[in-house]
Protein backbone atom coordinates (compact mmCIF):
# COMPACT_ATOMS: atom_id res chain seq x y z
CA UNK A 1 0.00 0.00 0.00
CA UNK A 2 1.89 3.02 -1.00
CA UNK A 3 -0.45 5.68 0.71
CA UNK A 4 -2.83 4.61 3.65
CA UNK A 5 -4.72 7.72 4.30
CA UNK A 6 -5.79 7.46 0.16
CA UNK A 7 -6.63 4.10 0.65
CA UNK A 8 -8.97 4.29 3.91
CA UNK A 9 -10.49 7.49 2.01
CA UNK A 10 -11.43 5.60 -0.93
CA UNK A 11 -13.17 2.55 1.35
CA UNK A 12 -14.70 5.11 3.47
CA UNK A 13 -16.00 6.97 0.26
CA UNK A 14 -18.59 3.79 -0.23
CA UNK A 15 -21.97 4.02 0.54
CA UNK A 16 -22.59 2.53 3.82
CA UNK A 17 -19.51 2.53 4.99
CA UNK A 18 -18.93 2.58 8.94
CA UNK A 19 -15.31 1.96 9.60
CA UNK A 20 -12.03 1.40 7.84
CA UNK A 21 -8.55 0.28 9.34
CA UNK A 22 -5.05 -1.25 8.16
CA UNK A 23 -3.50 -3.46 10.81
CA UNK A 24 -0.51 -5.53 11.45
CA UNK A 25 -1.84 -8.47 12.94
CA UNK A 26 1.98 -9.79 13.82
CA UNK A 27 1.96 -6.76 16.37
CA UNK A 28 -1.15 -5.54 16.39
CA UNK A 29 -0.47 -2.12 16.08
CA UNK A 30 -3.06 -0.32 13.82
CA UNK A 31 -1.05 1.47 10.92
CA UNK A 32 -4.40 4.04 10.41
CA UNK A 33 -8.41 4.15 10.52
CA UNK A 34 -11.21 6.16 9.48
CA UNK A 35 -15.03 5.98 11.46
CA UNK A 36 -18.00 7.45 10.84
CA UNK A 37 -17.32 8.78 14.18
CA UNK A 38 -19.91 6.43 15.73
CA UNK A 39 -18.06 3.05 15.16
CA UNK A 40 -15.60 2.08 17.46
CA UNK A 41 -12.60 1.35 15.38
CA UNK A 42 -9.95 0.88 17.57
CA UNK A 43 -11.61 -2.03 19.55
CA UNK A 44 -12.79 -3.34 15.92
CA UNK A 45 -9.10 -3.30 15.35
CA UNK A 46 -8.14 -5.08 17.98
CA UNK A 47 -10.70 -8.11 17.95
CA UNK A 48 -10.12 -8.86 14.08
CA UNK A 49 -6.50 -8.70 14.90
CA UNK A 50 -7.17 -11.89 17.02
CA UNK A 51 -9.53 -13.43 14.10
CA UNK A 52 -6.58 -13.50 11.37
CA UNK A 53 -3.76 -14.50 13.84
CA UNK A 54 -6.42 -17.65 15.11
CA UNK A 55 -7.36 -18.07 11.60
CA UNK A 56 -3.41 -18.26 9.93
CA UNK A 57 -2.90 -20.84 14.11
CA UNK A 58 -5.86 -23.22 12.36
CA UNK A 59 -4.48 -22.49 9.04
CA UNK A 60 -0.64 -23.55 10.12
CA UNK A 61 -2.46 -26.76 12.64
CA UNK A 62 -3.95 -28.31 10.04
CA UNK A 63 -1.66 -28.04 6.93
CA UNK A 64 -3.12 -25.63 5.43
CA UNK A 65 -0.22 -22.98 6.19
CA UNK A 66 0.80 -23.32 2.35
CA UNK A 67 -1.85 -21.29 1.21
CA UNK A 68 -2.91 -18.07 1.81
CA UNK A 69 -5.96 -16.30 3.50
CA UNK A 70 -7.36 -14.02 0.19
CA UNK A 71 -10.26 -12.39 2.73
CA UNK A 72 -12.49 -13.43 5.76
CA UNK A 73 -16.31 -11.72 5.49
CA UNK A 74 -18.21 -11.60 8.23
CA UNK A 75 -22.41 -10.77 8.20
CA UNK A 76 -24.17 -9.73 11.09
CA UNK A 77 -27.79 -8.96 10.71
CA UNK A 78 -27.06 -4.95 10.10
CA UNK A 79 -23.47 -4.75 9.04
CA UNK A 80 -20.48 -6.87 6.78
CA UNK A 81 -17.03 -6.99 8.14
CA UNK A 82 -14.30 -7.69 5.52
CA UNK A 83 -10.57 -8.64 6.74
CA UNK A 84 -8.31 -8.83 3.63
CA UNK A 85 -4.46 -9.14 3.80
CA UNK A 86 -2.13 -7.19 1.80
CA UNK A 87 -0.92 -9.50 -0.52
CA UNK A 88 2.49 -7.48 -0.72
CA UNK A 89 2.86 -7.22 3.03
CA UNK A 90 1.19 -10.46 3.80
CA UNK A 91 1.72 -9.24 7.62
CA UNK A 92 -0.93 -6.35 6.99
CA UNK A 93 -4.62 -6.61 6.78
CA UNK A 94 -7.44 -4.14 5.65
CA UNK A 95 -10.61 -4.14 7.50
CA UNK A 96 -13.55 -2.36 6.57
CA UNK A 97 -17.44 -2.54 8.12
CA UNK A 98 -20.23 -1.34 6.11
CA UNK A 99 -23.41 -1.33 6.80
CA UNK A 100 -25.69 -4.43 5.75
CA UNK A 101 -27.08 -3.00 1.92
CA UNK A 102 -23.87 -1.68 1.10
CA UNK A 103 -22.80 -4.11 -2.42
CA UNK A 104 -20.57 -6.44 -1.31
CA UNK A 105 -19.30 -7.63 -4.41
CA UNK A 106 -18.28 -3.43 -5.02
CA UNK A 107 -17.10 -2.89 -1.25
CA UNK A 108 -14.50 -6.38 -1.65
CA UNK A 109 -13.49 -4.86 -5.28
CA UNK A 110 -12.41 -1.51 -3.94
CA UNK A 111 -10.56 -2.99 -0.71
CA UNK A 112 -8.90 -5.20 -3.13
CA UNK A 113 -7.42 -2.13 -5.45
CA UNK A 114 -6.59 -0.55 -1.99
CA UNK A 115 -4.55 -3.99 -0.93
CA UNK A 116 -2.61 -3.87 -4.32
CA UNK A 117 -2.10 -0.49 -4.17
Amino acid sequence: MNNIDAGLDSIMSLNGALAAALIDWESGMTLGTRSDGKFDIEMAAAGNTEVIKAKMAVMKSTGLGQHTIKDILITLDAQQHILMIVPAHPELFLYGAFKAETTLALARKIMKEVAAG
